[in-house]
């Protein structure tokens, strides 16, 4: 039976998701208007939005979103 390697995050998943997010955009103004910068931009929305909801559900009491 394998096991899976485990190893703990230094950097909490809030901040990754905007470091992707920050990486995507960046990538995304390099490139001509088109598909793959909108897939870019549309990537990095999905990112901030995936940080601002971990954010949210770990916020103590859950309140909604403004």
């Amino acid at each position: 039976m394998q096991r899976r390697r485990r190893f703990k995050q230094t950097v909490s998943l809030e901040e990754r998701l905007a470091q992707e997010a920050a990486r995507l955009r960046e990538l995304a103004k390099k490139l001509p208007a088109g598909f793959e910068r909108e897939a870019l931009l549309r990537k990095a929305r999905q990112a901030e939005t995936g940080s601002h909801l971990s954010e949210w559900l770990r916020s103590p009491g859950l309140q909604p979103p403004e």
